[in-house]
């Protein structure tokens, strides 16, 4: 018996991103409803965008609940990264996301895995 994949995972780091995306919670807002949208996602209620952490910790996190799962961003104003993992049930077209990601956040340079859970 073939197992089924139980879910999808992409996780996007982003390198010298814009400052002004990663540093305003409303942008960052913005950027979730967006991408739930490039991907074909149903966002389960608003983002949650916070600021919290200590010294160079500090910073923006975001997370959006969709129906077949969530999309976390956690923010690193000190070098200007970005970190984005987005889990899903329900298959996504990986190379859309990243793509969106990457210009979304005007990141030079970009890492990323993406790998199937079940």
């Amino acid at each position: 018996m073939k197992k089924k994949i139980w879910g999808q995972l992409l996780s996007i780091d982003l390198y010298d991103c814009d400052r002004y995306a990663l540093t305003h919670k409303k942008e960052l807002g913005k950027f979730c409803l967006a991408l739930c949208k490039e991907i074909k996602m149903v966002p389960y209620g608003k983002p949650i965008v916070k600021r919290f952490g200590d010294g160079e910790l500090e910073g923006n996190s975001a997370v959006q609940l969709i129906y077949t799962s969530n999309i976390t961003v956690h923010c690193d104003e000190i070098y200007n990264r970005v970190f984005i993992d987005i889990f899903s049930c329900k298959t996504f077209n990986a190379p859309r996301a990243k793509k969106f990601c990457q210009n979304f956040f005007k990141s030079k340079k970009m890492k990323f895995r993406n790998t199937y859970r079940g």
